[in-house]
């Protein structure tokens, strides 16, 4: 007999990891996200096991300005894996809140996992690449992020002289979701995994109103580099798709992480 959820449990969304087949809260306050087999390589930004690996590791269980929710169970059967944790309180955070969290775990001595991932935004250029580059983007495009595009090598490499240092993957407020003090409990950990410095307040300049020059200077190369390419790449995406406007509606509001970016990228 195939996994089921219980029937009194309450569904909380169908979840969009790729390898999320479903998350619901339990009458006895827990959550239960079901994770479903899919990418195996584990250095993948999309590993399957990634969130089970987060939770019973305990690695960032602890770690100052971000952490886990507390994990109460993991349990592996043939169709894939149940992960338990306790209910996160939703919390509404100020983005320069998120941001000083985001940088006090940026700071965080954590040894990097043979399951961590590596080279996510590497990993999404070329799958860009293979799908036309930003063509899609046509008259949107100007001449900034048409040169954005021809210096993405020298990006990448100035992404990799960066400090290494512990990301959550996926820094979007609807992750960053509750409190402990001043700290954020997140949520969605498929992603984690050393990444250059940076990387997660690149993700949070693309989903807030947080302005670069609130962003300390150690943090705001990375950042501008990594909002920056993922912001256009995801424009190039959405072009003709039914509900995906806000990322295109959003490439005005990049243009000075563009001009910036491209700073970073010579």
């Amino acid at each position: 007999m195939s996994w089921q959820p219980s029937p009194d449990w309450h569904p909380l969304t169908a979840g969009t990891g790729q390898a999320t087949g479903g998350v619901w809260r339990t009458p006895g306050g827990e959550v239960v996200k079901r994770l479903v087999s899919g990418v195996t390589d584990p250095r993948h930004h999309a590993y399957w096991e990634r969130q089970a690996l987060v939770a019973e590791s305990g690695v960032v269980a602890r770690t100052a300005g971000l952490r886990a929710p507390v994990c109460t169970g993991v349990q592996r059967d043939a169709d894939g894996i149940t992960l338990r944790t306790a209910y996160v309180a939703p919390y509404e955070w100020a983005p320069e809140a998120l941001a000083d969290a985001l940088l006090r775990f940026s700071a965080c001595s954590v040894a990097e996992p043979g399951w961590g991932a590596r080279d996510v935004l590497r990993d999404r250029l070329r799958t860009v690449e293979r799908r036309g580059g930003w063509a899609a983007l046509g008259g949107l495009s100007t001449p900034a992020i048409q040169e954005l595009w021809v210096r993405r090598e020298a990006a990448l490499e100035a992404l990799d002289a960066l400090p290494r240092v512990p990301t959550h993957g996926d820094a979007h407020p609807v992750n960053l979701l509750g409190r402990d003090g001043d700290d954020v409990v997140a949520i969605d950990w498929e992603q984690f995994g050393l990444g250059p410095a940076g990387f997660d307040l690149g993700y949070l300049l693309l989903t807030t109103d947080l302005p670069l020059d609130a962003l300390a200077d150690q943090a705001r190369p990375g950042a501008a580099l990594v909002a920056a390419y993922t912001g256009v790449s995801r424009a190039a995406w959405a072009v003709g798709r039914a509900g995906a406007g806000d990322h295109v509606e959003r490439l005005d509001k990049l243009a000075s992480i563009v001009d910036e970016a491209l700073s970073h990228a010579s």
